[in-house]
């Protein structure tokens, strides 16, 4: 058996999510450790006081990977972008008319997607992906993405994403590439 093959990956309601927060924490603080995000320990915390409000989102979900032993190796999550979203309002560069109209349900907000190193380039996180989309029924999928993580890029690329522009980021205003995925009809 091979180490793709003792991967499991779990979707999870807002509920199961608060459940695993411990988990989700544990696979973010170590991945955004590493460069180019050098997350700190107080980044952390301060990312995860709005966990308890966003797993409460409508159409919040989230996915976690573990391996054999049941330790967490990789997690997603994100929700449904509602009317009243501020993901557009970051928006540094414009876009096409209507594409930063939402509803609650035509773009699903992907939040975070980490996967430990020693799991990397095992499909372990597109399968948190497809998790996260999979039967969902948003028309598509937005994320925002530091440029400087090459290999994250070319996997989003990879899955089909394409840059739609460039939007601030945190507290630091730092410059983030907003990327969409179109999804097929029912996918």
């Amino acid at each position: 058996m091979t180490v793709r093959e003792t991967v499991t990956v779990e979707r999870l309601d807002g509920a199961g999510a608060a459940r695993a927060e411990g988990e989700l924490r544990k696979v973010y603080a170590e991945v955004f450790a590493e460069p180019p995000y050098f997350e700190t320990a107080e980044g952390v915390e301060a990312g995860f006081l709005r966990f308890d409000s966003k797993v409460r989102e409508p159409g919040f979900r989230a996915a976690i990977a573990r391996d054999a032993d049941g330790e967490p190796v990789g997690m997603a999550y994100g929700h449904a972008l509602g009317a009243a979203t501020e993901w557009w309002d970051r928006m540094i560069t414009p876009v096409a008319e209507g594409m930063d109209r939402e509803d609650g349900r035509r773009t699903f907000g992907l939040m975070e997607l980490a996967v430990r190193a020693r799991w990397r380039r095992l499909d372990v996180g597109r399968r948190l992906h497809g998790a996260l989309i999979e039967g969902a029924g948003e028309e598509r999928v937005m994320l925002n993405m530091w440029p400087e993580a090459t290999a994250a890029l070319a996997a989003y690329r990879r899955w089909g994403y394409r840059k739609v522009g460039e939007a601030r980021g945190g507290a630091d205003g730092f410059v983030m590439d907003v990327m969409i995925l179109d999804l097929p009809q029912g996918a």
